[in-house]
């Protein structure tokens, strides 16, 4: 509990302030697109996931499993096979696959883009973690490594995706695809759940040879999250201050949820300056070294910030 406590204090004041900081210029409302274009931008975490699920649980991606789907895209770069354990090699091995169906479905329905440019190396990984941290590790941070370390990795992930099918289903006009993303949302809330709650039960260990606990490593990737977001508080680590826990009551945070216990929404610019890491939806870097493929990813490429 010292720890717990430690953690919510000394981080309530990065929660709080976000909570009412918009960035400038970052715009946080709806953007005119269809609802193929909407879920093109989602289709892009998806090949993301796919990539990193199938080679942490396989040590292959999806050029070996159902290479029709990528539509002749490039490979990932620097996929390997995780050292998992058992249980965890398990789960994410059917996460991998049901990733697979998740593009084959948005292919399905509205047609597929091309899989763009996926950096999933450990070096990636470990310039986020740094990023997130403020400092550099060392040894750098290894997704790879442990299974600790995959899940870590792992909850940088699929919550974005999450997040942007909230924002996106409101503003779908066809019952046919609010009906898709309404069965895509279900499976990565399902998928994140359970990687928060993997998490949960080491919250307080120190992942090795660092001095950092990962209560302490999930906060502060959500803190960074928030932050190239630019649209207030939308992410929220493993453990908050009450203040932000069910009902005010708790500082358990298994699911990560607003005042009123709703999933939180990111629209698709939000989504983009996250998963970039850039901050910014017109400047492509992160796990898109070359950006997202897809009508709105593109025409803000090729806009002027």
């Amino acid at each position: 509990m010292k720890a717990s406590y430690f953690c919510v204090v000394f981080l309530l004041p990065f929660f709080l302030k976000l909570g009412s900081v918009t960035a400038g210029h970052a715009y946080c409302g709806p953007i005119p697109a269809t609802d193929a274009e909407l879920i093109h931008v989602a289709m892009n975490l998806e090949f993301l996931e796919a990539e990193f699920f199938l080679y942490g649980a396989l040590g292959k991606g999806l050029d070996s499993v159902a290479p029709y789907l990528a539509l002749g895209g490039p490979p990932p770069i620097g996929g390997k096979k995780a050292n998992l354990d058992p249980l965890v090699q398990q789960i994410i091995e059917e996460f991998g696959y049901e990733e697979v169906g998740h593009l084959r479905a948005i292919y399905t329905r509205v047609g597929g883009i091309q899989r763009p440019l996926i950096d999933i190396s450990a070096q990636k990984f470990a310039t986020i973690v740094d990023s997130a941290l403020g400092h550099r590790l060392w040894p750098p941070f290894d997704p790879y490594l442990s299974s600790v370390n995959y899940l870590l990795a792992s909850y940088l992930i699929p919550y974005v995706g999450l997040t942007g099918y909230v924002g996106t289903i409101p503003n779908l006009s066809n019952y046919t695809t609010k009906a898709l993303v309404a069965g895509l949302l279900g499976v990565e809330s399902g998928q994140d759940a359970v990687i928060r709650a993997l998490l949960y039960e080491r919250a307080h260990e120190k992942v090795v040879p660092y001095d950092v606990t990962v209560v302490e490593f999930t906060n502060l990737f959500s803190i960074r999250r928030n932050k190239l977001g630019m649209c207030g508080i939308k992410d929220e680590g493993i453990i908050v201050p009450p203040v932000l826990g069910a009902e005010q009551r708790i500082e358990t945070n298994v699911l990560s949820s607003n005042k009123a216990s709703l999933s939180y929404p990111r629209t698709p610019q939000e989504v983009l300056r996250v998963v970039y890491g850039t901050g910014n939806e017109h400047v492509p870097g992160g796990y898109f070294p070359h950006g997202a493929n897809g009508e709105v990813a593109r025409r803000f490429l090729e806009e002027k910030a």
